[in-house]
């Protein structure tokens, strides 16, 4: 099972930690509030995040999609709640003058977000049906995958989320903390649009 194991890590590393809103968002506020300040939305991501990979477990998500009023609903709440992160992060004072002024996105938004985000149910589904660990029988297989992929959701946002927060570290100066939440928020809303075009 080892060769089918790393197999399905490789591809959660590929499919899931690529560039999306969920990853660039995390990234984004860790850069522009800092790896403390950005716990409670990486918590509400990868808790949303995990949902996802249940529901996409559980078949719910074609059960969802099935209903054809509800899909463009979770689509424009994921547009407008990742528009208004974007908003949040472009206008987010430089760390070195935050002491409390500015809130950083909660566990809550974090929460919205994931489960809103197209991505992450193509990304999972994609994951999941794409794998087999050749494990007997299939519900056991199911829920080991469901295991390892709730794993890799940690590692992924807490990778994504740490590299953030390193650039906070050279983000004191007024210009370059500017510039940096200006580019990140661009980024976000190019993923954003990406996603819901593929979507």
């Amino acid at each position: 099972m080892a060769p089918q194991l790393l197999a399905l890590i490789l591809t959660a590393v590929v499919v899931m930690g690529s560039p999306g809103p969920s990853t660039m968002s995390v990234t984004a506020v860790g850069a522009a509030f800092g790896f403390r300040r950005a716990l409670a939305y990486l918590a509400g991501l990868v808790a949303g995040t995990t949902a996802v990979l249940f529901a996409v477990a559980a078949g719910v998500v074609s059960m969802l999609l099935s209903v054809p009023r509800l899909a463009p609903v979770l689509v424009a709440v994921s547009a407008v709640y990742m528009a208004y992160l974007a908003f949040k992060i472009a206008t987010a004072p430089p760390l070195a003058r935050q002491d409390g002024e500015a809130r950083a996105p909660s566990f809550a938004g974090g929460f919205v977000l994931a489960i809103a985000n197209p991505k992450a149910y193509l990304a999972i589904a994609a994951v999941f049906a794409g794998t087999t660990l050749a494990v007997e029988p299939r519900l056991v297989e199911a829920l080991l995958k469901s295991a390892v992929l709730t794993i890799m959701i940690v590692v992924i946002h807490l990778f994504w989320l740490l590299a953030g927060a390193a650039l906070s570290r050279v983000l004191r100066d007024p210009v370059a903390s500017r510039i940096v939440n200006l580019l990140f928020a661009a980024i976000l809303i190019a993923t954003t649009v990406m996603a819901l075009v593929k979507g």
